[in-house]
């Protein structure tokens, strides 16, 4: 029997499973998670070869991530996933959609690279540059990479020291797993897929994100039927750590709108009308 993801629950209520992003753990919720565990009972997972999952392999394919948080992940749960976190979360509700009650999508995009008709997204040449600085210097490479999340952002200060602090909190994600993490962004193209989501599903994105640009967040925000858009103003790629009183309160809107689920693995469409939407 393979080990499971490891997680920690806090709260009461209905179920909310969040799922960080790449190189990081989710002691990376601290922000927002009192807030929301007054009303809700919060699972947070840290992702294989991140945190204290570190002992697990990160998988080759979106596919075997997708199933191993299915297992981490309680029943029924509205899934929130942010960047790496929240392409995980589409392949789980396009794989195990009976397993979710709706998704929130963070920060987050069906596809991480460009090609010709995807424009708002790293070029592959940037991405290639990435992974080869990766191998030179692994720590110079996760600076990087933490300043690229907070560029443009209002309280870009605050939001840095405070990834900078998170990183290595838990133990240092190991270098191959954090190699393979970006093999999935690489490979991962799910745009084709994304009408096959019937869950209800919130898309909310930074104002001023240059990972996962507004653009792929309008574009991811079409394609699924029904989906509601919040543009968080002055932020960049974690409006979870610059605003997350408004954070809160946007999350907390959309869940409170959430039709009752009828049986398991069937669940009522919520009106389009329903939320709010910053644009």
């Amino acid at each position: 029997m393979p080990l499971k993801l490891h997680t920690e629950t806090s709260g009461r209520g209905s179920d909310l499973f969040l799922v960080h992003g790449w190189a990081l753990h989710s002691g990376i919720w601290g922000s927002v998670l009192p807030e929301l565990a007054q009303a809700y009972r919060i699972t947070c997972v840290d992702l294989p070869g991140h945190g204290l999952s570190r002992d697990l392999p990160m998988p080759v394919t979106l596919p075997a991530l997708a199933r191993q948080l299915v297992a981490a992940a309680p029943e029924n749960a509205v899934w929130l996933g942010w960047s790496l976190g929240g392409l995980a979360c589409l392949r789980a509700a396009l794989d195990f959609p009976g397993r979710l009650r709706a998704l929130v999508l963070v920060s987050a995009t069906p596809r991480f690279l460009t090609t010709v008709d995807w424009p708002h997204a790293m070029s592959m040449e940037q991405w290639r540059e990435f992974v080869a600085e990766l191998g030179r210097d692994y720590h110079k490479t996760l600076q990087r990479f933490l300043g690229l999340q907070v560029r443009e952002d209002a309280a870009a200060r605050n939001v840095l020291r405070r990834l900078r602090a998170a990183v290595c909190a838990r133990g240092e994600p190991r270098f191959g797993d954090l190699a393979k993490g970006l093999q999935l962004l690489r490979d991962s193209d799910l745009r084709a897929e994304l009408a096959q989501i019937l869950l209800p599903t919130l898309v909310m994105t930074g104002e001023h994100d240059q990972l996962t640009p507004p653009q792929a967040g309008v574009a991811l925000a079409a394609a699924v039927n029904g989906a509601q858009r919040v543009v968080v103003p002055k932020t960049a790629h974690a409006p979870f750590l610059s605003c997350p009183a408004e954070f809160s309160a946007v999350l907390k809107q959309f869940l409170q709108n959430l039709p009752a689920a009828t049986q398991a693995g069937h669940h009522r469409r919520m009106p389009h009308s329903a939320g709010i939407s910053r644009e």
